[in-house]
């Protein structure tokens, strides 16, 4: 799959029937999908494709933040990015596409104008949902402290966040003194925001297991021989034959078809690359290789997505218990601190996260919601959306003291700070943990759901979760049972319940679990079903 072609919007009925009556909104998590790219490597050009594409008009106009000694101020350095590579003679040669072009070339993996211009219309999409249509964010904001922001160390998952971002508040939309946005981003080695095989040692470990799996399954069939008829003349010399595991990878040569189909007819490829039965294979076989572990096995899912969605938890979580675990302290707070927001938020009401397909498909074969799905398009997004019961007696609202109290605890790992006000809210027992241990949780997020006493699980009560994938309603199978959803409709699954299947594989020491197991074999001796 490559391109996304997004629905039309919601009509009135629609609407009315997604976000019934009787329910609030309250938080929004989106995590999406960077836009249209370059190949990640250069592959083909034995069959006429150029290695480095014209379409990064960014790099025209590059602007990085420079420094004056004497000034102690920083100012705009704004150059043209030219790339470099090896000529015919090993020796250094400036880069052109295939027109000769040497302005506006991509380097490898970036992010083109179209996947600028899609995500940028990804985030006009969601204005039009949340501010026009369901009116829960604000039309115009003085700052963007009520918005979680957080984007993978991968440039053009950042960039897609910042397009995304100002597409759903573009400048007539801030205000004129509209500071600095907070995203949030983590060391290669500490990142969860996409299955991290690099840094997990374990999950590498798993991936080549179930990849060596489907090379297994389909590298001597039917499907694999219709595809060396279309394709294996294109292969290099030293991997003439096309599988699972050649050289390219089968997923590699999809990568390109995909990253070619979106863009012009310049980065073409041989029709055969395009043939419709070929690529189906190939879609299917990628899918089963890259996301069949999520489905079969609990360790797979903890190591590759179980941190994020433990994340994803907790800032619902947090939005419950207004404690600021919903993402406040990361983002809000004056330059120097954490804390409420600059403009006075108590709450993130809205999170946007820019990260790559193996994030959406794995979230989504995580939670058993994967069956039949193709692979994710760029620019494809998944809303995890929090509600609560209306009906329902307000939660406790926490002021703004709390919240800097719970910050400065958080931040010294000083449990005796506001001790009187911590056991009111949340409970001695959690105080207690953070005693000596600044990074101990606050409040129940990160507790297993069956440990909480009757007080701290009531808690949960009156709040649902839904997911939206591409604007389609996705139903979680172990949330289907009596008591676990709404009342007439399944989609909208219960916290508790929503929480209690998260939890099963949300590993309480990532980067121990990366170290473990690496004797035991890779598939699990009993069936362990996604999404219960």
């Amino acid at each position: 799959m490559t391109t996304l072609q997004p629905r039309p919007p919601y009509s009135e009925d629609e609407l009315h029937k997604l976000y019934p009556p009787g329910l609030q909104l309250q938080l929004v998590q989106v995590l999406l999908r960077h836009g249209e790219r370059s190949p990640v490597s250069a592959r083909f050009q034995n069959a006429g494709l150029a290695a480095f594409w014209p379409y990064c008009s960014v790099a025209r106009q590059m602007v990085s933040a420079t420094r004056e000694a004497s000034e102690k101020e920083w100012a705009p350095l704004q150059w043209r990015r030219r790339l470099e590579t090896f000529g015919g003679d090993d020796g250094p040669v400036i880069a052109s596409g295939p027109k000769g072009e040497v302005d506006s070339i991509c380097n490898l993996g970036e992010l083109t104008d179209m996947g600028r211009a899609t995500t940028y219309n990804l985030g006009q999409r969601l204005r039009y949902l949340y501010v026009d249509q369901l009116h829960f964010m604000p039309p115009i904001i003085s700052d963007a402290d009520m918005i979680y922001l957080r984007a993978t160390p991968i440039p053009r998952a950042l960039e897609s966040l910042q397009q995304a971002f100002w597409g759903m508040y573009p400048s007539n939309s801030r205000a004129s003194s509209f500071p600095a946005v907070s995203i949030i981003l983590r060391a290669p080695a500490d990142e969860t925001l996409f299955p991290n095989d690099s840094n997990c040692r374990r999950f590498a470990q798993l991936s080549r297991a179930f990849a060596q799996r489907t090379a297994d399954r389909w590298n001597n069939t039917s499907e694999m021989e219709y595809l060396n008829k279309l394709l294996s003349k294109w292969m290099p010399e030293s991997s003439k034959r096309v599988a699972v595991d050649s050289h390219p990878r089968l997923s590699g040569i999809m990568d390109t078809i995909n990253s070619t189909l979106a863009h012009g007819p310049e980065t073409r490829l041989p029709k055969e690359f395009y043939d419709e039965k070929g690529r189906k294979i190939i879609e299917k076989i990628g899918v089963e290789e890259w996301y069949s572990g999520y489905q079969e096995s609990q360790e797979y899912r903890s190591l590759g997505i179980g941190s994020l969605m433990g994340d994803v938890v907790e800032r619902m979580v947090g939005s419950v218990e207004r404690n600021g675990n919903d993402g406040l302290f990361e983002i809000g707070g004056k330059d120097g601190s954490i804390g409420s927001g600059r403009g006075g938020e108590q709450s993130i009401k809205l999170g946007l996260s820019g990260c790559h397909d193996t994030t959406l498909a794995g979230i989504l074969a995580s939670l058993g919601t994967f069956q039949g799905e193709l692979w994710p398009p760029y620019t494809s997004h998944i809303a995890f959306e929090l509600f609560k019961n209306s009906t329902n007696q307000p939660s406790q609202v926490v002021g703004k003291d709390t919240i800097e109290k719970t910050a400065q605890a958080v931040t010294t790992g000083d449990a005796t700070v506001g001790r009187g006000w911590y056991e009111r809210i949340f409970g001695g027992s959690n105080l207690a943990n953070m005693n000596g241990d600044k990074n101990a949780p606050v409040g129940i997020a990160r507790q297993k759901v069956e440990t909480l006493k009757e007080s701290d699980r009531a808690k949960l009560d009156g709040y649902y979760v839904r997911i939206r994938y591409n604007d389609k309603v996705m139903t979680v199978p172990g949330c289907k049972a009596a008591g676990k959803h709404l009342d007439g409709d399944e989609s909208f699954c219960t916290l508790e319940a929503f929480k209690m299947i998260v939890d099963k594989y949300t590993p309480s020491h990532w980067k121990q679990g990366c170290l473990s197991n690496m004797e035991v074999p890779a598939f699990p001796e009993k069936p362990e079903p996604a999404g219960y």
